[in-house]
């Protein structure tokens, strides 16, 4: 993805109060239906989970979202759920809450919505929940508002396990982290988990922290800055490969820093996404590792639950048939963890990983 790339908001809740009250003026507008939960959340037109299901991303232009938009149509089918056309908020919360309008006036009997932001995103769960459309959050747990599941790798583990190979690559000196939007609850953890495990566990370790917003062209100047006034950086952590990626490989290369793993002056990368892009910068000795964020996985159980939600099932907290597990939120709602595997030279050409199955 090129550097240039305008505000590529992954998956940030909270972007300000402006945006929430628009969000909420959106869904207010178009609110036109009784108010009142509707407690029979299960069936569609035909019941038995019947009926078309609405699929809302949050944007289109990192790779990440376009593999996981991809395997949409693909899990549907093998879940049997029929869905629309997704539709692409343009990294929009307010528009966000439109599109889910949009799809309610449509008919649809339930909802797969990767949340812009967290907060905004209540307006459209309550629209939903007044008409007894169930839904499931992907990538983004919202802060309120009802949802069936949501369907989101540790971010926790992501901070972590990215700390933990810099720590034994690097053992001591400056690192980055390219953080994300830091009122998104992903940016949050990732960022949290990153600082607390240097903090414990490698103290050698001197942290510096790039604010990037998932967009690619704050994080490419900013981390030209700080090169300049620490040209001994020795290690980088971007969460987010899909958009971090090419800026911050252009920004190494510009200043003669872009050292192939195993030569001298080589700063060491680790990411996270899993992106097919993210796998060729590792086998060219580009960057050393990232953490495989699962696209398909996302879509697959999006999927699942949604079908599962419209026939009336329930879950409950513990560990599931597919390797993961249901916790449950402060805020009350279910999320569903899937793993997410440290990619590093050793098993880039697993096949098992979805960044190798992408064409």
């Amino acid at each position: 993805m090129a550097a240039t790339t305008v505000r590529n908001r992954r998956s940030g809740p909270g972007t300000s109060r402006v945006v929430r009250a628009a969000a909420a003026a959106a869904c207010a507008a178009l609110v036109l239906t009784a108010c009142g939960s509707t407690k029979d959340t299960g069936g569609g037109a035909g019941g038995g989970g019947e009926g078309k299901v609405g699929v809302i991303l949050p944007l289109l232009t990192s790779p990440f979202w376009q593999s996981y938009n991809d395997y949409v149509p693909k899990m549907a089918k093998s879940e049997d759920v029929d869905t629309l056309k997704t539709v692409n908020s343009n990294s929009d919360p307010s528009q966000q809450i439109t599109d889910i309008n949009n799809q309610l006036n449509q008919g649809v009997k339930g909802l797969v919505v990767a949340p812009l932001d967290s907060a905004a995103i209540s307006a459209g769960l309550d629209q939903a929940e007044r008409k007894g459309v169930p839904v499931v959050a992907v990538d983004v747990a919202p802060e309120k508002g009802k949802v069936a599941m949501v369907v989101r790798a540790n971010n926790v583990a992501y901070g972590q396990k990215a700390c933990e190979y810099l720590g034994r690559t690097v053992k001591s000196g400056k690192v980055v982290q390219i953080m994300g939007d830091l009122a998104s609850v992903n940016g949050r953890e990732r960022s949290k988990a990153f600082r607390d495990c240097v903090q414990d566990t490698y103290p050698k370790l001197k942290v510096l922290e790039i604010p990037a917003k998932w967009e690619s062209d704050t994080a490419a100047s900013k981390l030209d800055t700080l090169l300049n006034s620490n040209p001994d950086i020795k290690g980088i952590y971007m969460q987010a490969g899909g958009v971090y990626l090419a800026p911050t490989l252009q920004t190494l290369k510009a200043k003669g820093k872009l050292k192939k793993a195993g030569e001298a002056g080589h700063i060491a990368v680790v990411s996270n996404d899993g992106i097919p892009q993210e796998f060729d910068a590792i086998r060219k000795g580009q960057i050393d590792a990232t953490v495989s964020q699962p696209a398909d996985a996302y879509a697959k159980y999006g999927m699942y639950y949604i079908k599962a939600a419209m026939n009336g099932k329930k879950f409950t907290p513990g560990p599931t048939d597919h390797g993961s597990k249901i916790v449950k939120l402060p805020s009350g709602i279910l999320e569903d963890q899937l793993p997410a595997p440290l990619v590093t030279k050793d098993n880039v050409d697993d096949a098992k990983l979805w960044g190798n199955a992408v064409k």
